[in-house]
């Protein structure tokens, strides 16, 4: 079988929807992991700042949105098409992706998680600030065995049993 059957499938199904539900989540989520970065400012006017330590980081982030968008879609095509029920690979990635990417110690959020809790907020702040680009790598990896695994459930429902 061909590498892209499953994308095809999905893509093929219903164009408009599929990649509009895949730009749609990536760039909701594009947004949201930039303004968190602080990156992306929209007061007092919309403004886009990349500075050349921040370039990893962006690019990782911009990976996982677009990952994101991808397993979204792919996800939405097996539960409108199958029998099979919403999927751990779905929850399970969502969250860990925005969590990990979401720098929680780089932006204002930070200072409201140590506020709230204390000595455990530093901690964690610490933690992610530390571990921010490992956590990143590790989200990526997640979400792209989430789309291995949504990709063989989508070939493997195509396939003719002899």
């Amino acid at each position: 079988m061909s590498g892209f059957f499953a994308f095809k499938v999905v893509y093929g199904s219903n164009p408009i929807l599929f990649i509009g539900l895949t730009i749609l989540v990536f760039t909701v989520l594009w947004i949201f992991f930039n303004a968190f970065d602080e990156l992306l400012y929209f007061s007092p006017i919309l403004y886009f700042y990349l500075p050349k330590d921040a370039i990893v980081g962006f690019v990782l982030s911009t990976i996982s949105a677009l990952l994101l968008g991808v397993v979204f879609s792919m996800n939405i095509y097996l539960l409108r098409n199958s029998s099979i029920r919403f999927n751990k690979s779905l929850i399970s990635s969502s969250f860990f992706t925005i969590l990990s990417s979401a720098c929680v110690s780089c932006s204002s959020i930070g200072f409201v998680i140590i506020s709230t809790f204390g000595s455990a907020g530093i901690i964690a702040t610490t933690f992610l600030t530390n571990y921010q680009i490992p956590l990143r790598l590790l989200a990526i990896g997640v979400l792209i065995l989430a789309l291995y695994t949504v990709y063989r459930k989508i070939t493997n429902s195509c396939s003719l049993n002899n």
